[in-house]
């Protein structure tokens, strides 16, 4: 798997308890629907495979974990509103991407809908991307008005 991982107690050590930290892992990215399975009875196969692939790289990271929560596709929908468990607001796929993000005719930020502008993590360049959707909904804002 393609994991993302911060340690945000690095900057912010009030997040934690003296002397510990907290490490966030995102896994990208993980299907919504799964061949055969659900989300409740792979989810254990995941973490077990995740911390696989940590230990080959931290060895010992096992024993450090003294609490964890994992969220799968599932829960992201459920527990956030997040459709589809898309923490981008939609797949990062070729068709989904550039000015084909959110869909095909409206990756300039505009709607069919005259004054409505779309910004955020489904529209170009995606999630990930902090400030960087919203600045460019801006500036085509801004180039309307004049």
């Amino acid at each position: 798997p393609c994991l993302w991982m911060t340690i945000p107690t690095l900057s912010d050590p009030s997040l934690a308890p003296p002397g510990k930290h907290l490490l966030n892992i995102t896994m990208q990215y993980a299907p919504y629907h799964l061949r055969g399975e659900k989300w409740e009875n792979a989810a254990a196969t995941l973490r077990e495979r995740i911390l696989t692939t940590l230990e080959s790289y931290l060895p010992g990271i096992r024993q450090l974990i003294l609490h964890e929560h994992l969220i799968t596709p599932e829960g992201w929908e459920e527990r956030y509103g997040l459709t589809g468990g898309h923490i981008y607001h939609g797949e990062m796929g070729l068709d989904q991407l550039a000015f084909m993000r959110p869909v095909a005719g409206w990756g300039r930020y505009r709607t069919p809908v005259a004054g409505l502008y779309l910004c955020g993590a489904g529209t170009h360049p995606g999630g990930g991307v902090t400030g960087a959707p919203g600045y460019n909904a801006v500036r085509e804002v801004l180039r309307d008005l004049r």
